[in-house]
C-alpha cells in the first residue's frame, strides 16, 4: 500500500506548524463563515475551484488543508499531490476536530 502524499495532523500538533506553512480551507463560503468558524489566516478556497486557484502557488511551499471533518480537505492534499506539491497536511477531524479541542488554561 503506498502512504499518503501528505501528512494527516491532529488540532493538538497545529502549533507546532510554523507561520511559513499556509492555511487553506476548502470548504464552501457558507462553512467558512458558519457556526464552526475557521482558523485563524486560513485563506477559502473552495474545493471545486483548488485546481484554478493553486495553478500559481510555489509547489515547494507548505500547505495545510481544512474542511469540516478532514475526507475533504485528505481528497485536496490528494489532488494537489498529484499536481506536484511536496509538503502538504492535511487537518485530521477538520473543524469538528478544532472545534472539541478543549481550550488552553489562561495564566
Amino acid at each position: 500500500m503506498t502512504p499518503h502524499p501528505y501528512q494527516d495532523i491532529t488540532v493538538f500538533r497545529l502549533d507546532t506548524l510554523g507561520p511559513e506553512v499556509r492555511r487553506i480551507d476548502v470548504r464552501e463560503p457558507d462553512e467558512y463563515t458558519g457556526p464552526l468558524g475557521h482558523l485563524p489566516g486560513a485563506e477559502l478556497v473552495p474545493l471545486g475551484t483548488l485546481e484554478a486557484a493553486s495553478a500559481a502557488w510555489p509547489r515547494e511551499a507548505p500547505l495545510l488543508l481544512i474542511c469540516r471533518s478532514g475526507g475533504r480537505s485528505a481528497k485536496a492534499a490528494q489532488a494537489l499531490a498529484q499536481r506536484g506539491f511536496r509538503h502538504l497536511y492535511n487537518l485530521a477531524g477538520g473543524m469538528l476536530a478544532v472545534r472539541e479541542m478543549p481550550a488552553k488554561p489562561q495564566g
